[in-house]
């Protein structure tokens, strides 16, 4: 193993490793991911082995010793140099994510840029001890301490952003984090690992590549105290299955099938600006290719305005570019995946088995790349494949109401519980429809806003706790009570 250290030269174009004790570390198998646009192979990257994670976590352990101890104003400070060091090489990030994940060069872009500013913002919260009565006799003070070794499970569709969200409230809190970054998407997690060895001690924060078997073996692990998970709700239960039978501490943010209220009050016929509400329920429905967990899923447009608002969408979906992220003025680039491309493509083989009428879309070109064409089913049934479960891709339906009560009742009616929105020029009954919404983020007049200052998870099985925010701080951490006595 190779040490890495500032006088080494940063290639984020070559040389994918893993990152143990802060060392370069390679393995004997490797495999590699696809670019989805052309479908050719990327670099090798790592398949790691249970040693490796056996090696990784016990190099957390001792690492954990001295980390936490170390003063936060020292954590802190190494996490905002580390952001600093991302920002010098954000467009190679960006192009590298490009490469790996598909995605537009403009989103590109826009990811490594919140990935940077998720880091700033984290680091700007204490945790700082919290009294809670005292008298001339007693004191009593709340305290968060670190909990360990955690791990931070990455998802594919966002895996630069989402890995630092995990890294710095991990590392601030004092705790030690291993990044398992997505088998379909390594590079930038481990490029981004390999950068931060500059600004903390070896074990501290460590990446592992490997294929389907890491993740049980770094849950099934008995060294590790917390699992941080973001990705499906199906794995979600089994990360949290595993972490049960050494009871690790889990934040699960799971999937999600957010519905957008659309009311009979709101211009349709202001199309000029980027701002205005068919742009912004476009660009949210089909954003990243419908590989959000949070983005728009289900629309729900008052009946005495649907075909008004159809029409309007359908005619702006039409003027969406799809194609390679590098392309000029591309809005839509591949599924990630050939996994999920193929899993989208069931729902179109369900248009004309279930006779759904297709508004925009409806069929693919035969070309190389996972592409899929935006596409919006025109009022689908509500007990319908596509208006119950969560594509993960460009395709959405448009359905109808006319009763509130009832409207409220059906974006309530499904296991997800992640984000939701209501459009109205009407605040107050944008408001009461809003607070019956069973979401963990609940938008009027926008979605898919994140902020790190505020807490993100998800209700029913959307996820298990919240992410970011000071809330999501506390989650990496252990609460004791200190009862005092002043004399004795």
């Amino acid at each position: 193993m190779d040490s890495v250290g500032a006088s080494k030269e940063f290639n984020l174009f070559s040389g994918y490793h893993n990152i143990i004790n802060g060392k370069l570390s390679s393995t004997e198998e490797t495999r590699h991911g696809i670019n989805p646009a052309t479908e050719k192979p990327n670099p090798p990257v790592p398949v790691s082995t249970q040693q490796d994670v056996n090696d990784a976590v016990a190099a957390a352990k001792e690492a954990f010793k001295s980390w936490s101890k170390t003063p936060f104003s020292q954590r802190k400070n190494s996490i905002i140099a580390f952001s600093n060091a991302l920002e010098q090489h954000k467009q190679e990030f960006s192009k590298l994510l490009t490469q790996e994940q598909g995605k537009p060069a403009q989103f590109a872009l826009g990811e490594v840029a919140a990935s940077i500013q998720w880091l700033r913002v984290l680091a700007e919260f204490e945790l700082a001890d919290e009294t809670v009565m005292e008298d001339e006799q007693t004191k009593t003070v709340v305290r968060y301490t670190s909990l360990g070794v955690c791990v931070g499970i990455v998802p594919w569709n966002f895996p630069l952003q989402l890995a630092c969200g995990k890294i710095a409230p991990a590392l601030l809190t004092g705790n030690v984090l291993i990044v398992k970054p997505s088998p379909f998407t390594p590079y930038c997690g481990l490029k981004l690992v390999e950068l931060a060895q500059e600004f903390f001690p070896p074990g501290v924060l460590q990446v592992l590549s490997g294929d389907d078997n890491l993740g049980a073996w770094l849950t099934n692990h008995p060294g590790p105290d917390k699992i941080s998970f973001t990705g499906s709700t199906l794995t979600g239960k089994k990360v949290m299955e595993s972490a049960s039978k050494t009871l690790k501490r889990v934040t699960l943010e799971l999937g999600g099938k957010d519905p957008a209220i659309i009311c009979e009050d709101v211009d349709i016929e202001a199309t000029a600006s980027k701002a205005n509400l068919l742009y912004l329920i476009v660009m949210l429905a089909f954003l990243n290719s419908g590989q959000v967990c949070v983005t728009i899923k289900r629309v729900y447009v008052h009946e005495s305005i649907h075909d008004k608002f159809r029409d309007a969408m359908v005619k702006f979906t039409k003027t969406l570019k799809i194609g390679e992220g590098n392309e000029e003025d591309v809005f839509l680039g591949p599924v990630q995946n050939s996994m999920q491309y193929e899993k989208v493509k069931t729902f179109f083989s369900d248009i004309e088995k279930e006779k759904w009428n297709v508004a925009v879309g409806g069929k693919n070109d035969d070309k190389p790349g996972y592409f899929i064409n935006p596409t919006i089913i025109d009022q689908p049934a509500d007990d319908s494949r596509i208006a119950m479960e969560e594509p993960f891709g460009p395709i959405i339906p448009l359905m109808t109401w006319s009763d509130e009560d009832d409207v409220i009742a059906r974006a309530n009616n499904t296991k997800m519980g992640l984000g939701a929105s209501v459009w109205s020029n009407d605040l107050d009954k944008a408001s009461r429809i809003a607070q019956q919404l069973d979401s963990g983020s609940v938008w009027i007049n926008a979605h898919v806003e994140l902020d790190p200052r505020l807490p993100f998870g998800g209700h029913k099985e959307s996820g298990i706790g919240f992410e970011w925010s000071s809330n999501g701080l506390k989650a990496y951490c252990n609460v004791q009570v200190l009862f005092m006595k002043k004399k004795v």
